[in-house]
């Protein structure tokens, strides 16, 4: 019988400061064999990376302490045992025999070096062949990896290419050496629905060709499913679940299993509370996780959703219209002549013209470059617009002087896709909740605005106790909640949510989408929900527009685009979207 790839046995893993001990991994498991991929299913914090990084020595060592256990590669027909290998040996297994792929790309590239110069660099290291025969070997795997123009694509910077781009070129560096054992930490996390799928397809051929072992880490069941061999479901450092992918998803044993499956919302009517995991199951103070008896069902792919339990708004031509777009541009010189004139434009925003009606939600949705962001930034006159008028409540921002321009800020706001760059580091959640109420003059004490910021808080969710912490203090789904509160402190009319949700964790997207769900009935806000995901945009809007390469391809009602899509481009999208047999 042939022996696994990899072996984990009993592996604990702490993080030692002078202050505490954290106790990242627990006892752990897992066999990976040939051929085979193995899922690590989880939300942030679970353990996932700790794991991965471990297998390849990649932690920082202090803090990370390897209290107890063994990770025995199989490389040669002997077992080596990862954690007891010398630096020199280690450095030769990474990349050669075991090789990762990391989430996001353009942290990992170098900017200042060419693509294929990565590459190159990489089969030097390991073949000890020449430059020209590297070379040759960087296009034949840009060629496999399917990135246009191969030989154009070596002498490309990382900045030069899309994000689906620079994904590919780190799965032909990490494949330059045919590596045994290849990890993907998160791969697909932040890509459009059809470059994922293309990525997902090109990784299982490859592991097919090469008879790979592959660890595939993630929070996306529905990835899971497409992909997957066997699953393990890992919670706050420890396994709490692990078997073949098919049957855990028929029968989850385990309530977190249950709660992350349950809590999709593409599985779920508009208007419908998501199940959030706390739903399933409660952690006691000595950390033992206790079921809840719960109604809420584990359902399968769209066909067995539930009906909407509110009836999508029929918009029609008796509403208001809040925000008039007329025949917007927003171009860009991209080609100039020796004397400076333009002679070519990049047409991000290109001739769009759409309402907004009174106490609706208009999901925005494209793959990434469409012009969704350039689309809302220049609604709220971020960005220089090209032509076009932007009529809200029957006045063009355009054409309004500075003054009534900062007038009108204060009912147009909006909630960016990375809470953590949009707040400033040094200030306090408290102070950059109240700072817009200081700004536009709505209350004039410190003592009033912070009182008002505390209500603010806990409307999202948050404790009075948080107002003098700093962002780096917070999750990123807590980090969600207070641009939200920020967003929300000047009661503003209308909102643009920015791919709000797209890198958080599938059980905090639940609990962010019903928040946004009950403070649009509290607030009665307006809202452009711009995202890539349609299952969310279907969940959580009126209507839904798809943008492609700067125009608008399809409007429609979010059920009529959905199920009966009338464009090829929007067919594809949906075409995109992983459904896997996912059934409780």
């Amino acid at each position: 019988m042939q022996q696994p790839l990899l072996q984990i046995n009993n592996l604990s893993v702490d993080f030692v400061t002078d202050d505490s001990v954290t106790h990242a991994l627990q006892n752990i498991n897992i066999t990976v064999n040939r051929g085979e991929i193995v899922a690590i299913v989880g939300e942030s914090g679970s353990g996932k990376s700790v794991t991965s990084l471990s297998v390849l020595q990649l932690l920082p060592s202090p803090p990370a302490v390897f209290k107890a256990g063994e990770i025995l590669l199989n490389t040669d027909g002997r077992n080596l045992d990862i954690l007891k290998l010398p630096k020199e040996q280690l450095a030769g297994i990474r990349g050669n025999k075991v090789a990762m792929i990391f989430q996001e790309p353009m942290t990992s590239l170098n900017p200042v070096l060419t693509c294929g110069t990565q590459v190159i660099e990489a089969i030097i290291l390991h073949k000890k062949i020449s430059y020209t025969e590297a070379k040759k070997q960087a296009i034949a795997l840009f060629e496999k990896v399917q990135l246009p123009s191969p030989i154009t694509m070596i002498d490309r910077y990382p900045h030069q290419l899309s994000g689906g781009q620079k994904q590919r070129v780190m799965i032909a560096m990490a494949m330059s050496c045919e590596p045994s054992l290849l990890i993907c930490d998160e791969p697909t996390t932040a890509l459009d629905v059809t470059v994922q799928k293309n990525i997902l397809l090109l990784l299982k051929e490859l592991q097919v060709q090469n008879n790979m072992g592959v660890i595939f880490i993630t929070h996306d069941l529905s990835v899971v499913a497409e992909i997957a061999d066997k699953v393990v479901v890992m919670y706050k450092g420890k396994i709490v679940e692990q078997g073949i992918a098919e049957q855990l998803f028929k029968q989850p044993q385990h309530p977190y299993t249950k709660a992350l499956l349950a809590c999709r919302p593409g599985l779920h009517g508009k208007g419908e509370r998501l199940p959030v995991v706390s739903d399933f199951m409660e952690v006691t103070n000595e950390g033992e996780i206790i079921e809840k008896i719960t109604d809420k069902k584990v359902l399968t792919d769209d066909s067995n959703r539930v009906t909407d339990s509110i009836v999508p708004s029929t918009v029609n031509s008796q509403l208001s219209s809040l925000l008039s777009v007329r025949n917007l541009k927003v171009w860009y010189p991209s080609k100039k002549s020796f004397l400076g004139k333009v002679l070519a434009y990049t047409k991000a925003v290109d001739d769009v013209s759409f309402d907004v009606y009174e106490g609706e939600t208009l999901g925005l949705v494209g793959e990434s470059g469409c012009g969704k962001s350039t689309l809302g930034r220049a609604i709220l006159n971020l960005i220089n617009v090209t032509d076009g008028s932007i009529l809200f409540k029957g006045e063009d921002l355009r054409t309004v002087n500075a003054k009534r321009l900062t007038a009108l800020r204060k009912d147009l706001q909006i909630i960016f896709q990375d809470p953590y760059s949009s707040l400033n580091p040094r200030v306090t959640i408290g102070d950059a909740i109240a700072e817009p109420l200081e700004v536009h003059k709505i209350i004039n004490t410190a003592k009033a605005r912070k009182e008002k910021v505390i209500e603010l808080l806990e409307k999202v969710n948050l404790k009075a106790e948080h107002y003098n912490r700093y962002p780096h203090e917070f999750s990123g789904g807590q980090r969600q909640r207070i641009v939200i509160a920020r967003a929300l402190a000047l009661q503003p009319s209308f909102i643009i949510c920015d791919e709000s949700v797209s890198a958080l964790d599938v059980s905090v997207q639940a609990q962010v989408l019903n928040l946004l769900n009950d403070l649009k009935k509290e607030f009665g806000f307006t809202a452009i929900f711009i995202s890539h995901d349609l299952s969310v945009v279907r969940y959580i809007s009126d209507r839904i527009m798809v943008m492609q390469k700067g125009k608008i391809e399809e409007l429609g009602s979010a059920e009529q685009v959905y199920n009966n899509p009338q464009s090829s481009y929007t067919k594809r999208l949906i075409d995109s979207i992983p459904k896997g047999v996912i059934i409780g």
